[in-house]
């Protein structure tokens, strides 16, 4: 029997965020809204929802006059999506 996949990873668009998240050591507001052609409306909301659930760390601040926003992968978020992928591999080699 195949676990569920995690309803919160399911989102396309968090799904891409964490894609990204793994392979960078953190990533600022813009350039996840750049990569994953999102409004920032809807990356904001999907960010507190990954925050919310402990996947990732975002921390604001400003640079100048301007507020940054930066996003890490916490290692709770890591092995999540770790287990994600694994679940899904499982639905790919069914026979």
């Amino acid at each position: 029997m195949t676990k569920e996949l995690n309803p919160l990873l399911h989102s396309q668009l968090r799904l891409a965020v964490m894609s990204i998240l793994m392979n960078v050591e953190e990533a600022d507001f813009v350039y996840l809204r750049e990569k994953t052609d999102s409004t920032a409306g809807n990356l904001s909301v999907q960010l507190d929802k990954l925050s919310a659930a402990g996947y990732i760390a975002v921390e604001k601040g400003f640079v100048g006059k301007k507020t940054r926003t930066v996003c890490q992968i916490t290692e709770q978020g890591r092995k999540a999506f770790e287990e994600y992928v694994d679940t899904l591999k499982q639905y790919i080699n069914l026979k």
